[in-house]
């Protein structure tokens, strides 16, 4: 068992989260998140674990997407990890690229901070 008694480390949540919504794994992407998850977006911010999933899983624009990692950075006894990749559209081309700032609230990701480029 890691040091957040999940199980897994923070930086194994973190790519698990990427691989959830890949994979339209919604179960995964729920067990992941705490349930006042909040995820801060240049274009918009959701709040809540529910609502975050139901927008993934049902009014998200584009599906098929990929979420390839270039980094993930952070140590395991630190409260976040930060994660450095690209988002793909279905057809394999760069939608654009991306940093995410994750911080824990125990064992669950309880914000997530995307910046762009």
């Amino acid at each position: 068992m890691d040091e957040n008694g999940s199980g897994r480390s923070r930086t194994e949540a973190a790519r698990a989260y990427y691989r959830a919504l890949d994979e339209d794994d919604y179960d995964l992407l729920a067990d992941l998140l705490a349930p006042d998850f909040r995820h801060v977006r240049p274009d918009r911010t959701f709040t809540g674990r529910e609502r975050f999933v139901r927008f993934m899983r049902e009014e998200r624009p584009m599906r098929g997407t990929s979420h390839p990692i270039d980094g993930v950075y952070g140590q395991e006894n630190s409260d976040g990890v930060v994660v450095q990749g690209r988002l793909l559209d279905p057809d394999g081309e760069l939608i654009v690229r991306f940093v995410d700032v994750f911080a824990f609230e125990g064992s669950n990701i309880g914000e997530i901070g995307t910046f762009t480029r």
